[in-house]
């Protein structure tokens, strides 16, 4: 954590009376407290624990203009790329090659190349294999992953000790059993300023922002087979080449929130959005991890089979799933993900259909499914292209928007999923008479 006064803030009831902001001062062994005097007082940890939840809490969000002003500067007239360097990797952990280079020195295409893979860095979802992380307090220490990735921003990837260490400590960490290729760019970014209406000012700087990007690809051998030779116009065998495939996983450092360096997290990329590099996370970037989608999913589900319990129905359920919708759809026009903390949770709910007395432990099982202060994703826990009812013999997929066709019905004391059939009726691709079941010809 930063020493200054904006870094942590305690509430009145976990601190002294009247004391609201603080000195955070972390030494080695010891946790204070310093007011504006510079007195010193210790802190309990369990208070501590409690405030670093509350700041992790917060709102942090690099949103969709944000990212995609970023990847605008990979292009020949925009790119601001001081250097590239690489670190070639087998499956045995080893470093087979590195490389340390100005990068407006290299050929044409492959700039075009390794353009095509820096944005691939900062594409997909905000919220789902884009994360803006926080650092962990540790990581603000002598050493720790902020500390360092700070100097190696600024040493501008020059200084090869560094570089050895960086590389060392992915190596350590990224889990990929075969050969990989790891990429480290510094870019500097001259940040226009934006008029109210959000125009451009070019000739308004309101800051350079300096960052690192790093790009983790696997590298895969080409399939043999038959290739064509320009210089005798004929097929022949074409050998196998190790070709570098688009990143894995990535991160931008420092991010970009609010169209300006924010130095209290990176922006994180995984190319499978529900499974994360949990190790790399710890060990390189020393970030909060986050639940993936996936897990954010699957929690969700676990959250509301514990809720509803016995009365966990088809309707209620029918009903959680368009209010989700709904409110994705309402929020479609704003550039941040919609999210959900658990009183909205609890609202949703309540909106469903559910009733009273199955919420009273709503907040207890919400904490122990999702986490007290995590928001869930909307579109990570909605299903918005899909409607899926499932037996142990029957899986009926239905369309979202028309969930209102099928119900459930007891007929002489047995459940049946009743489907109401419109003018159309189709059975292994062929056409049958809704009302009499009769194949339908086509004259």
């Amino acid at each position: 954590m930063k020493n200054n006064a904006d870094a942590l803030i305690f509430h009145t009831a976990l601190c002294a009376a009247s004391i609201t902001k603080l000195l955070f001062i972390a030494e080695p062994n010891k946790i204070w407290l310093c007011d504006s005097a510079g007195i010193k007082m210790p802190v309990e940890w369990r208070l501590l624990k409690k405030c670093k939840k509350e700041y992790i809490g917060m709102e942090y969000k690099m949103i969709k203009k944000e990212i995609n002003e970023i990847k605008s500067q990979y292009t020949l007239e925009e790119c601001g790329i001081l250097r590239l360097c690489g670190c070639y990797v087998n499956g045995d952990k080893e470093k087979v090659a590195r490389f340390n280079q100005t990068f407006l020195n290299l050929p044409e295409e492959e700039k075009h190349k390794y353009f095509d893979i820096f944005r691939k860095t900062l594409s997909g979802t905000p919220g789902k294999n884009l994360l803006d992380m926080r650092f962990t307090m540790d990581s603000y220490a002598d050493g720790g992953a902020r500390t360092f990735l700070y100097q190696l921003r600024d040493s501008e990837l020059k200084d090869d000790a560094l570089l050895e260490k960086f590389y060392d400590k992915v190596i350590e960490s990224y889990s990929h059993p075969g050969n990989y290729l790891i990429l480290l760019i510094n870019q500097v970014y001259d940040v226009p300023g934006r008029t109210s209406d959000g125009i451009d000012m070019e000739d308004a700087s309101d800051e350079v922002y300096s960052y690192l990007l790093c790009s983790i690809c696997h590298v895969s051998l080409s399939k043999p087979g038959l290739g064509y030779f320009e210089e005798d116009h004929a097929f022949h065998d074409q050998q196998q080449n190790h070709m570098v495939d688009l990143p894995d996983i990535g991160f931008l450092f420092p991010a970009f929130n609010n169209r300006s360096e924010d130095g209290e997290g990176v922006l994180y990329y995984s190319k499978d959005a529900n499974a994360f590099e949990q190790l790399f996370l710890a060990q390189v970037l020393n970030c909060e991890v986050p639940l993936s989608a996936g897990s954010q999913k699957e929690n969700f589900q676990v959250l509301v089979e514990e809720t509803l319990g016995e009365e966990c129905n088809y309707e209620t359920i029918k009903n959680i799933h368009e209010n989700l919708n709904e409110m994705i759809q309402e929020q479609k026009g704003n550039p941040e993900p919609v999210t959900i903390d658990k009183t909205e949770m609890r609202d949703l709910l309540e909106k469903s259909g559910v009733k009273e007395e199955r919420l009273q432990d709503f907040e207890e099982h919400f904490e122990q499914a999702i986490g007290e202060n995590t928001r869930l994703m909307a579109a990570n826990i909605a299903e918005t292209r899909k409607f899926e009812v499932k037996t142990p013999d029957v899986v009926v997929k239905v369309n979202p928007e028309r969930t209102d066709l099928v119900e459930t019905m007891e007929i002489e004391g047995k459940q049946y999923l009743v489907i109401q059939i419109d003018e159309h009726l189709e059975v292994n691709g062929i056409s049958v008479n809704p009302e009499t079941g009769e194949v339908q010809y086509n004259e």
